[in-house]
């Protein structure tokens, strides 16, 4: 699959089947997860993998009990160690840094699960301390997300917001006219040439029925008079 393709084709899937989840995906999954880029290049990520539904279970009541947890086949719960990034960067490192790494990591894994034909869902809301307490997680590490895995069992759709009022220029809230033309989507300007020969068309219709209205109605009038003029027999 085309890499962009895969971006733009991902959704989040929530519903599974009951078919079970090859291990060499999982590590796939992983290993791209491994991959991604990370601060200083310390990878203070660290995946563990849930495969025992019991341990599932177990996740799916310390996640507010979200039905996608309770259906997934696999779940990786992806931690963030933060010594190092304390250490090299001090609280920085350690409150912000870590996030943006482990988030990294999390998104690469999304994307490897939907190109090897799996579903996969970014799970953010869960308990930290009882997923900790159940996992084995220490002290120097906090779990930043869980991601729920299985074969797709619905194919969601969804609307983007447009690139035009997602991106500025220079400075926050700067604009740029006719982004469409600078990114070459010609396609949004033949709809605009479009729309605007339809209502130009639909205005020239106006223009004539109002015409024609008014001939008839002269037309009308002028029989009735002659209707009236013509001599009486």
């Amino acid at each position: 699959m085309d890499t962009l393709e895969c971006i733009k084709t991902r959704r989040s899937i929530r519903k599974f089947t009951e078919q079970p989840v090859e291990f060499d995906k999982l590590a796939k999954i992983m290993e791209a997860g491994s991959q991604a880029p990370s601060t200083g290049d310390i990878q203070n990520w660290r995946f563990i993998l849930v495969t025992e539904k019991a341990l599932i279970h177990d996740l799916y009541n310390h996640c507010f009990q979200q039905e996608v947890v309770f259906n997934a086949q696999a779940a990786i719960i992806v931690c963030g160690e933060t010594d190092s990034a304390e250490r090299l960067y001090g609280l920085r490192g350690k409150r912000l840094y870590t996030v943006q790494n482990c988030a990294s990591a999390t998104e690469n894994m999304l994307l490897a699960a939907h190109a090897l034909g799996l579903g996969a869902c970014w799970i953010g809301a869960f308990d930290e301390d009882k997923v900790s307490t159940v996992f084995g997680i220490p002290e120097n590490a906090r779990p930043h997300a869980i991601v729920a895995i299985g074969y797709p069992n619905e194919n969601p759709t969804k609307q983007f917001k447009d690139l035009a009022k997602c991106v500025y220029f220079n400075s926050f809230g700067s604009k740029i006219e006719d982004l469409h033309l600078v990114i070459r989507d010609y396609s949004v300007e033949w709809k605009k040439n479009l729309d605007s020969g339809k209502q130009q068309g639909k205005r020239g219709l106006k223009k004539v029925h109002h015409h024609l209205k008014k001939f008839l109605a002269k037309a009308n009038k002028s029989n009735m008079k002659s209707v009236m003029e013509k001599p009486k027999k």
